[in-house]
This record gives structure tokens, C-alpha cells and sequence, in this order.
């Protein structure tokens, strides 16, 4: 029987602004948050992706990056794995940050 993997999730407070930016910064990564934001729930990581050509691998590392970030909180349910956007949490950390991020059209 196979182990499911358990996520660490930082607290805000522990989470430096840099760390933040850099997940901000990439343009797979933004999707995921953009997917995310607009369901206002959790969605697999399947159905959270950016674009389908994108390896398993670089996108189980853009997961890590937005996990560690503090911007998203991700669970295993059965085979899959749920991911919900930590906007109050993240908000209250870095106000505005995310409206101003999520609201651009690159």
C-alpha cells in the first residue's frame, strides 16, 4: 500500500516577502493561482494546472514553490490531491499583494 505524501505548510508569519514574489513570479505558477482564485475552492492539481504540455514533475516543483510560499494548502483526498488558495491568510500577511498580482492580464 502505497503512502500518500503529507505537505508542510508554513505559517504566514514565518513566510519572507521574497519567497512570496518569487512564486508570484512565474507564469504557470500565476495560472494556478489565477484557477484557484476564481473557483474560491479546492480543485485537484489536475484541474488547477496552467497548461497541459507541463511535466508532472515541474509541476509537483511549481506546487512546492506556491505551497511554500504560503500561498496555497494542499491535501490528499482518495488518489488525488486538493489544493484551496490561502487568501485570508495570505491577504492578512501581505495585503494587497494578491489583488494587485491576480488582477493583471500578463
Amino acid at each position: 500500500m502505497a503512502l500518500m505524501a503529507r505537505y508542510t505548510h508554513p505559517r504566514l508569519e514565518d513566510v519572507p516577502l521574497e519567497a512570496a514574489l518569487h512564486a508570484l513570479a512565474d507564469p504557470c505558477r500565476l495560472g494556478i493561482l489565477r484557477r484557484l482564485a476564481a473557483e474560491a475552492g479546492e480543485l485537484s492539481c489536475q484541474a488547477a494546472v496552467c497548461a497541459e504540455e507541463v511535466p508532472k514533475s515541474t509541476l509537483s516543483n511549481h506546487f512546492k514553490v506556491l505551497r511554500g510560499a504560503g500561498l496555497i494548502r494542499t491535501r490528499p483526498v482518495g488518489r488525488e490531491y486538493l489544493s484551496v488558495l490561502r487568501r485570508e491568510e495570505f491577504d492578512a500577511r501581505f495585503p494587497g499583494l494578491l489583488d494587485n498580482v491576480l488582477g493583471q492580464q500578463g
